[in-house]
């Protein structure tokens, strides 16, 4: 059956129009665009305000990380039984999604300007654990002190024990 040109034009606009509402933007990632400030972010009504959209990679975060240190066991059991905003399904972020919260040009936090999140923590002697192992143990971690630092292991505390912020969606790491 040959469908009319006026059908095909309609169907056309249509799924333009789709992908390029603000909806679309929210569906799925959007690794290739930058969102400055607070227009990254959105603070989700659903989850009782404790969780955060970010529109740029569009995972899901804790908007208040917890502020107790962890061993890295102990980082994927929290995140793995977290109940945040009446949801389970949290997990330790790998460290490439942790990372894509780094703003170099902020310091103590290094987050974006504007940003949502409370209790995060940007002194130079605390990390944030991912599930991105190394070659050896411990795994890799992120410091927002300063302008933001990638490093791998723990910080200067040197007790082996870091704070963890947990995510929801993506991909993630199964390394249990």
């Amino acid at each position: 059956m040959k469908s009319h040109p006026s059908t095909t034009l309609l169907v056309t606009i249509f799924a333009l129009a789709l992908f390029a509402s603000p909806l679309a933007a929210q569906v799925g990632t959007t690794w290739d665009k930058q969102f400055a400030g607070p227009t990254r972010y959105r603070i989700l009504g659903d989850f009782g305000n404790a969780a955060v959209f970010d529109k740029e990679t569009g995972l899901v975060w804790e908007r208040s990380p917890s502020t107790v240190t962890f061993n890295p066991a102990e980082a994927h059991a929290h995140c793995n039984t977290a109940l945040v905003g009446n949801r389970f399904g949290w997990r330790l972020p790998t460290i490439q999604e942790l990372s894509s919260l780094i703003d170099p040009t902020q310091a103590n936090p290094a987050l974006n300007s504007g940003h949502p999140f409370s209790n995060v923590n940007g002194t130079t002697d605390d990390c944030y654990w991912s599930a991105t192992a190394g070659a050896v143990e411990p795994p890799w971690s992120v410091n927002f002190g300063n302008n933001g630092l990638v490093t791998f292991g723990g910080c200067a505390s040197g007790d082996g024990k870091n704070l963890v912020w947990c995510v929801r969606g993506g991909q993630g790491v199964n390394p249990q």
